[in-house]
């Protein structure tokens, strides 16, 4: 299904042809732009109705090439979403404003580089996703004990740290219950860390 992700040269081309794709453009996030602030972009046409996508030829050429790709494929699963070329095999994504967390990050970072996104940012199977997450959540999950408890119950990717929510997330014992004092300690901290981030 990459013909659904478009670099942005691509996007500005279809732009050129197809200004009314214009709506069905989002910004795409997966562990790698999170990380290194990569701008990529996705077709995202849950909504999109046939009379729609028949009036842009070149997002219906992308469409059908992901209809193509999923049919030839050795799995049955994939050849399956074939029937919905128009879909991302894998949705996850919240309607409200989520933290993001590389599922695979450096072994040599102190720090996961987690951040908050917006729901019309899109997010990829190689993120994790904390829909409604605030800044204590934030605080909690860039603290050195959480990143501690990472580091000793996390899987690997050849050296690097994998995240997983049922193993990290799940099983992490949340600093609770907290008093107002200790957790507006936490969110200050968090925010000067956010806020630090949006200055350089």
């Amino acid at each position: 299904f990459g013909y659904l992700f478009l670099e942005p040269s691509e996007r500005e081309e279809l732009l050129a042809t197809t200004p009314e794709a214009s709506r069905w453009l989002r910004r795409v996030y997966g562990g790698d732009e999170l990380i290194n602030g990569i701008e990529r972009w996705c077709l995202w046409l849950i909504d999109v109705r046939p009379d729609e996508l028949r009036r842009m030829p070149d997002v219906l050429a992308r469409v059908e090439r992901v209809r193509h790709e999923r049919a030839k494929s050795g799995k049955a699963r994939t050849r399956e979403w074939a029937a919905q070329p128009t879909l991302f095999s894998e949705n996850r994504q919240p309607d409200v404003p989520y933290l993001a967390v590389p599922k695979v990050s450096s072994e040599r970072r102190s720090y996961l580089p987690i951040g908050f996104l917006t729901p019309d940012v899109i997010a990829t199977g190689s993120l994790q996703v904390v829909p409604g997450a605030t800044a204590f959540h934030f605080g909690v999950l860039s603290s050195a004990m959480h990143m501690s408890w990472m580091r000793y119950t996390c899987g690997r990717m050849k050296s690097d740290y994998q995240y997983s929510n049922s193993i990290v997330y799940n099983n992490f014992p949340w600093p609770e219950p907290l008093d107002d004092k200790a957790r507006a300690a936490i969110e200050a901290a968090a925010q000067a860390v956010l806020d630090a981030r949006a200055q350089f």
